[in-house]
Parts: structure tokens; C-alpha cells; sequence
């Protein structure tokens, strides 16, 4: 089948996954968005709890343990520790289901 809807090549009897090497603008926007919107719910709750007067230590664990997307350096944002990597980083697109996995502490140096 010819134009734009030919099939992809199988590579060693399988089917070739068409992953771009890097994020699109539009991807990092969406991911920048939905950091902001993570951390927007965490404040919300907290300060929903703080007004009943009581607090969870969950809440308070996530506020102490993850930065929030001000504080992240772009590094963090759009790549993972990932230690069979050359460099041991992998761009965030590549890990299975990304968009509903939070992914915001590294190991220290990397």
C-alpha cells in the first residue's frame, strides 16, 4: 500500500515502534501542565485538611520528598534514571505509561 498509510517494516518478525528520540514542544507542555496540576491538587487538599484542622502524613510526605515543577531543573521534567542507559538517563516519553506515573525524584548525582 503506497502514501501515507503503508505498513511499518517488521523488524525480526515484529512491528516496528515509531518513538520519536526526543519530546516535541507540544509533548513538554503537556507534561509541564500536568506537574503544575499534580501539585495544584496536593495544595488544595492540604489546604482543605488544614482548615478541618487535621493534616495526613501522606500529604505531608509528598511536600517534604517531591520538588514542585518550579523547583525541578528541565533535566528532571523530561528524562529518568534509568541504569541501562549509556548516560544513565531516558527521555519520559519512552517509560510505559508516562502521562500517569509521577516521576520526579532521581537518584543523587544523576
Amino acid at each position: 500500500m503506497f502514501g501515507p498509510f503503508k505498513p511499518t517494516s517488521p523488524l525480526s518478525s515484529g512491528l516496528l515502534w515509531k518513538i520519536p528520540w526526543r519530546l516535541s514542544p507540544h509533548q513538554k507542555a503537556r507534561q509541564r501542565k500536568r506537574l503544575r496540576a499534580v501539585d495544584s491538587v496536593v495544595a488544595c487538599v492540604d489546604t482543605a485538611l488544614k482548615k478541618q484542622g487535621s493534616s495526613m502524613k501522606e500529604i505531608e510526605r509528598w511536600k517534604a520528598e517531591m520538588p514542585r515543577e518550579e523547583e525541578m531543573r528541565p533535566k528532571d521534567k523530561y528524562t529518568i534514571f534509568d541504569r541501562k542507559e549509556k548516560r544513565y538517563r531516558k527521555a519520559i516519553h519512552k517509560l510505559p505509561k508516562w502521562t500517569r506515573v509521577s516521576q520526579r525524584v532521581n537518584p543523587p548525582g544523576f
